[in-house]
């Protein structure tokens, strides 16, 4: 048996490296199988880009014509002299409102005076004619009854006794334009308004043929506001007139402030060949005098109003070649392109009336960052300009 020993030698060595060799063998083929897996570093996610959304909500839209307008006075009187003379009393400052029937001056009344007492005089010695005249004229219808007065002599004193009664009508009017001459050296406002600026001094002297009045009256209340609109809206406002009077509101020319509410009164009859407008006037009430005539303001007019529709803010609208869409954004707030059809846009929000339903949200601040199918984190809307807290 001992020769055969040194032969199993080798053998056995070659196995027992084999035995060790197994389990290096299996660890490196585990280390190659999950090396890569286990060993690579994972990519970080994309952050989700930053937007401001709001939800499609359903509202009343109002359909407003906007125009530039001019405010225009409903009357405006220049106060002149209606006789001559020197004018004695001015009875107003610049700027003063006034009452129909307010005196604002006064020219010397003592020669209109005079020429009162003097026509009254003529006419009553006419009227004393007149009347011993028809007692004449009685006196010979008497005698002619019984021939002693010629036919002659009778119509002779009718002719006569006529004669002064249309006299004494002359010296009638005569007395009424001598009153009225004398009333007319007391100035009076004719409407009520504003006074403008006095184009003549106390002491002057003044004449009913003076070019330039005395003062000018502007009525403020109520006052209109004239603005012209497009041809094209002319019958939709017809129309609208013919169910209800149309609401009218003047705002400063910046729509900084509100000026006020009236009513359209005025159509005009024909649209303007130059331009293709035609002209509109609302009436103001204008009490607190925010309406001032000569100025330009911001009319719009209130056509009609779309109840309960779909709106979304005018800036969430984007258009392409294709036409208009929104992105929406859905509950794993990934940003979609939808395509949308619009309507009446006004104060500031669009009309969706096809591809936009109440709740779904729409992205009004960010579209240039973002494509279809991106991940989007949802910022808290700005408040408009001037809004309160809440």
């Amino acid at each position: 048996m001992s020769p055969a020993s040194p032969a199993r030698t080798p053998r056995s060595r070659r196995l027992r490296w084999c035995l060790w060799m197994v389990p290096i063998v299996l660890a490196g083929v585990v280390f190659v199988l999950m090396g890569p897996r286990g060993g690579s570093v994972a990519k970080p996610a994309a952050p989700a880009t930053v937007v401001t959304s709001v939800a499609a909500t359903r509202r009343d839209v109002p359909q407003w014509i906007s125009s530039v307008g001019t405010v225009t006075p409903l009357n405006e009187v220049a106060v002149k002299a209606r006789v001559d003379g020197q004018l004695d009393r001015v009875a107003f400052e610049e700027g003063q409102m006034v009452k129909a029937g307010d005196l604002l001056a006064e020219i010397d009344p003592r020669p209109y005076r005079a020429a009162l007492v003097q026509a009254e005089s003529a006419a009553r010695r006419d009227d004393a004619q007149r009347h011993n005249a028809e007692l004449d004229l009685a006196r010979y219808q008497k005698l002619s009854t019984l021939q002693v007065v010629p036919r002659q002599q009778l119509d002779a004193q009718k002719a006569q006794a006529e004669g002064l009664l249309a006299t004494v009508a002359a010296d009638r009017g005569a007395v009424d334009a001598s009153r009225l001459n004398l009333s007319f050296t007391r100035i009076t406002a004719p409407i009520a308004g504003r006074l403008g600026q006095r184009l003549v001094d106390q002491g002057a002297q003044v004449h009913a043929s003076d070019a330039a009045g005395l003062v000018t009256v502007t009525q403020i209340e109520p006052i209109t506001v004239a603005f012209p609109i497009s041809q094209d809206q002319l019958q939709a406002v017809v129309a609208a007139q013919r169910r209800a009077p149309l609401q009218v509101q003047a705002t400063a020319r910046d729509g900084t402030a509100a000026l006020g509410s009236g009513v359209l009164t005025f159509i005009d009859s024909q649209v303007s060949a130059t331009t293709g407008q035609v002209l509109l006037k609302a009436q103001f009430d204008n009490h607190d005098h925010a309406l001032w005539p000569g100025a330009f303001v911001a009319a719009r007019m209130l056509l009609a109003t779309q109840s309960q529709v779909v709106t979304v803010p005018a800036q969430a609208v984007q258009r392409d070649q294709v036409g208009d869409f929104v992105y929406v954004i859905d509950a794993s707030h990934v940003a979609q392109q939808r395509r949308v059809t619009t309507g009446l846009s006004a104060d500031g929000v669009t009309v969706v009336t096809h591809g936009l339903n109440e709740g779904e949200r729409v992205v009004v601040e960010g579209q240039g960052d973002i494509q279809p199918g991106t991940h989007v984190a949802e910022a808290t809307p700005k408040p408009a300009a001037g809004a309160s807290g809440a």
